[in-house]
């Protein structure tokens, strides 16, 4: 990881290195929002209707799910110039596509490309969605849940960041395997590779690769999503008990474990 960062920076310059943020700014904006908002409002209506007025397990997992699914959904375009922007770099110099920033990336794309190409990927981008926000939220609780019953800490920023570390190493783990396939047919171009079906991506991945592929990348992985999972987890605690949202009565991550 370390000599590609250096490679990228001797070759295009230091702010090589942020590369994308525009559009990372943007799929933020737009998939994280629609995650956690659509699952709070899910887990609202559910616990009106549950006779105990709580949440099973079953049923915030249910909700996580189908929230991180249609989030997915939402922000396939922004991960379809995410990936192209941070692949671009990759490539020889006459065939990058050198987007200035994420909206006039998806410009370009829907015209050169048409409006489906923002469907590329979106498979994986569901699924990866839906891991990410069952693999954050069910952690956390849990890691949450046992440290308040098994030690002296409190229910404070120290206990939030120790469960958001263990909430972003699962998620980074299960999401691994539909990173690495979303990334591979996202970046594919409209041509080529680009007519490759995930089936057969995966199958060349397998063959050439072995099984450990799905795996690749998993320390850059982690290293980006634990310290958001960490921000994610602590910003959201401390912004509830600013608003004292009562709109679930507990907090939006909270499940019964």
């Amino acid at each position: 990881m370390l000599k590609t960062l250096s490679t990228f920076a001797a070759r295009d310059g230091i702010p090589s290195l942020w590369t994308g943020l525009s559009a990372s700014v943007l799929r933020q904006s737009t998939y994280s929002t629609a995650r956690f908002g659509l699952y709070s409002i899910l887990a609202q209506h559910l616990k009106s209707k549950s006779p105990t007025g709580q949440l099973s397990f079953w049923s915030t997992i249910g909700a996580a799910a189908l929230a991180g699914g249609s989030a997915g959904v939402i922000g396939n375009p922004a991960e379809v110039i995410l990936v192209r922007m941070c692949a671009d770099g990759a490539r020889p110099t006459p065939e990058r596509a050198n987007h200035p920033d994420a909206i006039r990336g998806l410009w370009r794309i829907a015209r050169d490309e048409g409006l489906g190409t923002f469907a590329r990927g979106l498979g994986p981008t569901v699924v990866r969605s839906v891991l990410m926000n069952v693999g954050q939220i069910a952690p956390y609780t849990a890691a949450k849940r046992a440290l308040l019953a098994n030690t002296s800490l409190q229910d404070d920023v120290k206990t939030h960041m120790l469960s958001s570390l263990v909430a972003g190493t699962v998620a980074t783990t299960i999401c691994a395997p539909a990173d690495v396939l979303k990334s591979r047919v996202q970046a594919a171009s409209k041509s080529g590779a680009g007519s490759s079906s995930l089936l057969q991506i995966t199958t060349q991945g397998l063959r050439n690769e072995g099984p450990l592929f799905l795996m690749k990348g998993w320390t850059p992985a982690w290293l980006r999503l634990t310290p958001h999972t960490i921000l994610t987890f602590v910003f959201m605690e401390k912004l509830q008990d600013l608003v004292n949202w009562r709109a679930i009565n507990t907090p939006p991550v909270e499940i019964r474990v």
